[in-house]
């Protein structure tokens, strides 16, 4: 297993903004399937709502899947630049999130994300283990989500 020094590597980033729009959240609650009252039923939510909930809002799996995908066309050079002179295997995939979402996102909204890569510790067994910490921020400054996605990389294949 590695030292914890191995884990000092990391990054920070920003990516660009997004305005969300009523057909957004409409079309995601209606891809996910996603039917509650809360995000379909408009006179619902005028009369069992209150404040700025009253109005149309995404259900917080759509603020998270937003801010992976505003991430999606950094993350290849983010990964690259954590792990340079290292050697890992190939892309293993997603192994967990854990999120905390912290206010609402409504039609209207712009928001972009701010964040860190992390590397970890190799595991026992030879995997790389990186952290994507994801802070989903609207153009209030508000940090709407704050979430982090743990991907591994598998083992480098032992030299000839």
């Amino acid at each position: 297993m590695a030292n914890l020094t191995d884990s000092a590597k990391s990054h920070h980033f920003k990516t660009h903004r997004r305005t969300i729009t009523e057909t957004d959240i409409v079309t995601f609650v209606n891809v996910v399937g996603l039917h509650e009252p809360f995000f379909i039923d408009m006179e619902y939510i005028r009369e069992n709502m209150t404040g700025s909930h009253r109005s149309r809002f995404a259900p917080g799996p759509m603020v998270i899947s937003l801010g992976m995908g505003l991430l999606a066309t950094y993350v290849s050079e983010i990964i690259k630049q954590v792990l340079e002179g290292r050697e890992v295997g190939p892309f293993g995939g997603m192994t967990g999130v854990q999120a905390r979402l912290r206010g609402a996102l409504f039609p209207g909204d712009t928001i972009h994300v701010e964040g860190e890569a992390r590397l970890l510790p190799t595991t026992s067994r030879g995997y790389t283990l990186m952290e994507l910490q994801h802070l989903v921020i609207n153009q209030r400054g508000e940090t709407i989500a704050d979430f982090t996605e743990t991907i591994t990389f598998l083992p480098a294949a032992p030299a000839p």
